[in-house]
This record gives structure tokens, C-alpha cells and sequence, in this order.
């Protein structure tokens, strides 16, 4: 998997989404529902670069594909959950949130364990 370009595109529509919760969701969101829209931008962009640091890193070492799947599913869950709760989805959403949490963590807990050797 080329993460370089997966963690790109993931950055590009990380920036929309939240230059959208900034602009577009103030006159009809609630002020708790713009704090989950930031807060799953700011995830899914911080994963984004490690996606990205991912990929740079497979030109030297090949292999991490576990911890990128990780951190693309596991963000994409996380941050989901908290977008669609921010539109009016149902709060009982919010339990499925850290299900994503874990699979950044493993993300990151399988990075960690490759860097290492």
C-alpha cells in the first residue's frame, strides 16, 4: 500500500472537513457538536501524517502495513463517529468512538514495535 499517498489524500480531506465544521456547521450546530467536528478533524489529521510518515518510512524499510490499515481504520471510525454526531446522528454513537481510539492506539503500538527491529 503506498500510506504516503493514502495519508495525503486522508490530510486533504481532513482539511475540508474541518475548514467545513469552521465555516459551514456554526449556524446550525450545537457548541458541543463543533467541539466533536474539531476534534475529529484534529484526529484525522494528526493520523494523516502518520500515514504519511508511514509511507516515507517504508521507502527505507519495507512492511507496516498493520499499523497503517490501524491508524487509516481506526481513525476513520473515531473521527466518523464524531462527525456524525456533530450532524445530528444519535449520542448512543458516541460508544463506538473508542473502538476507533483502540485502533490508533494499535496503530501506533505496532509503529512503535516495527521501529524497533
Amino acid at each position: 500500500m503506498n500510506w504516503t499517498m493514502v495519508g495525503a489524500l486522508w490530510g486533504l480531506l481532513g482539511v475540508g472537513l474541518g475548514a467545513f465544521g469552521a465555516h459551514g456547521l456554526k449556524a446550525v450546530a450545537t457548541g458541543q457538536g463543533l467541539a466533536w467536528w474539531e476534534t475529529g478533524a484534529r484526529y484525522q489529521l494528526v493520523h494523516a501524517l502518520a500515514l504519511v510518515a508511514l509511507g516515507l518510512l517504508q521507502q527505507h524499510r519495507p512492511g507496516g502495513d498493520a499499523s497503517g490499515w490501524s491508524f487509516l481504520l481506526g481513525s476513520a471510525v473515531f473521527s466518523g463517529t464524531l462527525y456524525a454526531m456533530a450532524l445530528g446522528a444519535p449520542r448512543w454513537l458516541g460508544a463506538v468512538t473508542p473502538i476507533g481510539g483502540v485502533g490508533m492506539m494499535l496503530g501506533w503500538l505496532l509503529l512503535a514495535l516495527r521501529a524497533r527491529g
